[in-house]
C-alpha cells in the first residue's frame, strides 16, 4: 500500500502500491509478539491486548473520520484541481516522503527490537532510551535543517515543468512544512518509546490531534480568507497570510502530534535526560530481515517521490489548457475555469487514494494482524498446512468486505469525487475529475489488498527477501511504464497514466505473489477462494446495479440532487450505499456464504441472530 504519513490519516501521498511495513517478526529476539509464538497468550495477556488493540483501533478509527474532513474542508479553501492546491499539496507532501525515505524505515524497524530489549532491563531501559532519543533528535534537526535550506533547489527537483511564479510559491509553503521532518523523527522515536513498554493509545491517538489542529487552522483560514472560488490569477492574489497560516497551521499539527506523547512518555518513570556516547548501543545489529525490509521501504519511497513529480506537470499543463479554451484549439468554446478544474493534479490524486484505501485500512489490516500472528505460530511450529489454511480463511474472509467497497467506490465515484471536491462553481468538474481516478483505482482494490495479505506470509516466515524483491521489481517497473508512458501522453493525463499503472501493478503484484506462495509453500486452496470472491462479486454486481437505480433516481447521472453541494453528496452516499449494503446482505445470506458468518462474528455475537 501507500505509505503512510506517520501516524497521519488525512491522506496518503500518491505512492506505487507497496506492502505494508514488515511486521516484527513473531521469532525475533526481542519481537514484540515473541511470547506468543510458543503458546497462546494468557487469559489476562489476551484480554490487555484485546483492550490495547481496541484502544488503537478507536484512534484510527477517530483520526480517519477527521482526517476526511479536514480533507473536505481543505478542498472548499484552496480547491481539490486548483493551482495553489497542487502547489500547497507538493510541499505538504514531500516532507512525508523524504522522512520515510531517510528515517522512516530505521524507526519502525531497527529500533523496535532494541527497545523491548533494553525495557527488560533493571534499570527499565532508561540509560538506552535516553541515549536513543539524544541521538534521534540531533540527527533529525541536523537533516531537517540542511533539507529546509535546500528547500528551493528540491521543489524544482521534484516538480515538473513549474513556472517561477509557482515555484515561488511552492517554495515559500516548502520553508513552512520542510521543519516536519524533525517532528515526524521524534513522534516515531517516542512512539515506538511507548510500544516497547506497552503503552499503545497514545501513539494511535496523537494524529486526533493533529488533525483537530489542521481543522482549526482551515476553519480560521476560511474565516480571514473565504472560500476558493474558480476564475481569476490564484497566483497573483495569494499572499503571504495566507502560506504562513496554511503551510505553518499544518506543521503546528504535526508539533502538537509529537509534543502530546511526552505527556504518557512522562508517566513511565523512566526518568529520561539527554545523553550522549552511542557506542554499544546494538544499532549495527539489525540483522538481515531488518535490511531486507528497509530496502523494501526505500525502495517504495524513492518512486513516492519520482510519481509526485511525474504528476506535478498536471499543475502547469491545467493553466495552459485553461488559455487554450479561449484561444482556440480543442477546448475552444469552454470556459477556461471548467477545463482547469477538469485536470486532477496531485490534490485529486491523493484524495482518490485516501478513499480507496479506506476499505483495506479498515476491515483488512485489523484482521490481517490478528491473523499475522497465527501465521507466526504455525510456522514456529513448522506447521505449513496450518499456515496455508490460515492464508486461504484470511483471504476468504476479506472478499466479503473488499468486493462490496470496490463496487461501492465503483457506483458512487462522481457522488464521493463531489464530497471532496470543494465549494466553487466548478466543484463539479472537479467531482468528475476525482470520479474518474476513483473507477480507475477502485479496480485495482482486492489484488491490492489480496497480495498484501500472501506477503504476510513471507513475513512470518521471517523471509523479507522475497517481499523485497517483489517490491524492488515493482518499483522498478513503475518507473519505466511511467516514464515511457510520459514521452508519449500529455502532461494533464499524468494523473490518469499513473492510477492507471497502479492498478495494473496491483494485478500484477497479486499474481506474483500467488505464484511465489505456490512455489515456496504449496497450495493454499486458491479454488475455494476464487469461488469466494466470485459468489461475492456476483452480489456485490447485483447490489450495486440497485444503487446504481436509487443514484438515477435521485439525478446522480444527470448533474442533480448529489451534485448540489458536499451536503447533498455525503447525504446521497449515505442512502445509496445503505440500500447496496442491504441487497448484497441479503445476496450473501441467500447464498449462505460462510464467509459471511465468520467476519459478522464479533458483530453478531453482541447483535443475536444476525449471522444466522
Amino acid at each position: 500500500m501507500p505509505p503512510r504519513r506517520p501516524g497521519s490519516t488525512a491522506r496518503p501521498p500518491a505512492s506505487v502500491p507497496a506492502p505494508d511495513p514488515a511486521p516484527v517478526s513473531a521469532s525475533d529476539p526481542g519481537s514484540a509478539s515473541a511470547s506468543v509464538t510458543a503458546s497462546a497468550a494468557a487469559p489476562s495477556e489476551a484480554e490487555s491486548t484485546a483492550k490495547s488493540s481496541a484502544i488503537m483501533a478507536a484512534g484510527t478509527l477517530v483520526s480517519r473520520i477527521l482526517g476526511f474532513v479536514r480533507t473536505a474542508l481543505l478542498t472548499v479553501a484552496i480547491g481539490s484541481t486548483a493551482m495553489a492546491a497542487d502547489i500547497f499539496e507538493s510541499a505538504n507532501t514531500i516532507p512525508n516522503i523524504i522522512y520515510m525515505l531517510l528515517a522512516g524505515g530505521v524507526f519502525n524497524v531497527v529500533l523496535v527490537p532494541q527497545l523491548i530489549k533494553a525495557a527488560k532491563k533493571p534499570d527499565k531501559g532508561s540509560d538506552y532510551t535516553s541515549r536513543l532519543i539524544t541521538l534521534a533528535v540531533l540527527v533529525m534537526a541536523a537533516a531537517t535543517l540542511v533539507i529546509t535550506l535546500a528547500a528551493a533547489p528540491i521543489m524544482v527537483a521534484l516538480t515538473s515543468n513549474w513556472s517561477p511564479a509557482m515555484l515561488s510559491l511552492g517554495t515559500a509553503f516548502a520553508l513552512w512544512t520542510f521543519p516536519q521532518i524533525f517532528f515526524y523523527g521524534v513522534y516515531a522515536v517516542l512512539g515506538q518509546v511507548l510500544n516497547a513498554n506497552g503503552r499503545f493509545g497514545a501513539y494511535m491517538w496523537a494524529p486526533v490531534a493533529n488533525n483537530v489542529v489542521a481543522i482549526g487552522v482551515i476553519g480560521l483560514y476560511l474565516a480571514m480568507f473565504g472560500s476558493y472560488q474558480a476564475g481569476g490569477d490564484q497566483l497573483a492574489e495569494w499572499t503571504t497570510g495566507q502560506t504562513v497560516l496554511l503551510a505553518g497551521g499544518h506543521t503546528l499539527g504535526i508539533v502538537v502530534q509529537a509534543l502530546v506523547l511526552f505527556v504518557p512518555l512522562s508517566r513511565l518513570g523512566l526518568g529520561l535526560k539527554l545523553k550522549f556516547g552511542w557506542k554499544g548501543m546494538g544499532l549495527r545489529s539489525t540483522g538481515r530481515l531488518a535490511g531486507y525490509t528497509l530496502v523494501t521501504m526505500m525502495a517504495g519511497n524513492v518512486v513516492n517521490l519520482l510519481v509526485a513529480r511525474l504528476v506535478s506537470g498536471a499543475t502547469e499543463a491545467r493553466a495552459s489548457l485553461g488559455e487554450a479554451s479561449a484561444s482556440g484549439g480543442p477546448f475552444e468554446g469552454l470556459d477556461p475555469a471548467v477545463v482547469e478544474a477538469s485536470i486532477p493534479g496531485l490534490m485529486a490524486l491523493n484524495i482518490a487514494q485516501l478513499i480507496t484505501v479506506l476499505p483495506h485500512s479498515v476491515f483488512v489490516l485489523s484482521l490481517a494482524t490478528v491473523l499475522f500472528n497465527q501465521l507466526a505460530r504455525s510456522l514456529h511450529r513448522d506447521d505449513v498446512p496450518e499456515a496455508l489454511a490460515t492464508i486461504s480463511r484470511g483471504l476468504r474472509n476479506f472478499a466479503v468486505p473488499m468486493m462490496f467497497s470496490t463496487v461501492v467506490v465503483l457506483v458512487l465515484a462522481g457522488p464521493l469525487g463531489r464530497v471532496f471536491a470543494g465549494s466553487s462553481e466548478t466543484a463539479a468538474a472537479s467531482a468528475v475529475a476525482i470520479g474518474q481516478l476513483l473507477i480507475l483505482l477502485a479496480l485495482g482494490m482486492p489484488f491490492r489488498s489480496a497480495h498484501i495479505y500472501l506477503m504476510r506470509l513471507f513475513y512470518a516466515a521471517e523471509n523479507a527477501r522475497i517481499p523485497m524483491l517483489l517490491q524492488v521489481g515493482t518499483a522498478a517497473f513503475t518507473l519505466v511504464i511511467a516514464y515511457v508512458a510520459s514521452i508519449f501522453m500529455p502532461s494533464w493525463a499524468m494523473a490518469y497514466l499513473m492510477v492507471s499503472v497502479f492498478t495494473l501493478l496491483h494485478v500484477a503484484q497479486f499474481v506474483a505473489a500467488h505464484v511465489l506462495v505456490r512455489r515456496h509453500y504449496g497450495d493454499y486452496g486458491a479454488g475455494e477462494v476464487l469461488d469466494t470472491y466470485l459468489r461475492t462479486g456476483v452480489a456485490a454486481v447485483v447490489s450495486g446495479v440497485a444503487g446504481g437505480l436509487v443514484l438515477w433516481l435521485i439525478g446522480g447521472y444527470s448533474g442533480g440532487f448529489p451534485w448540489s453541494t458536499i451536503i447533498t453528496a455525503l447525504v446521497s452516499c449515505a442512502v445509496v450505499g445503505l440500500v447496496m449494503l442491504l441487497v448484497y446482505f441479503v445476496m450473501l445470506r441467500a447464498m449462505r456464504l460462510p464467509e459471511l458468518t465468520e467476519f459478522l462474528g464479533p458483530l453478531a455475537r453482541r447483535i443475536p441472530g444476525l449471522a444466522r
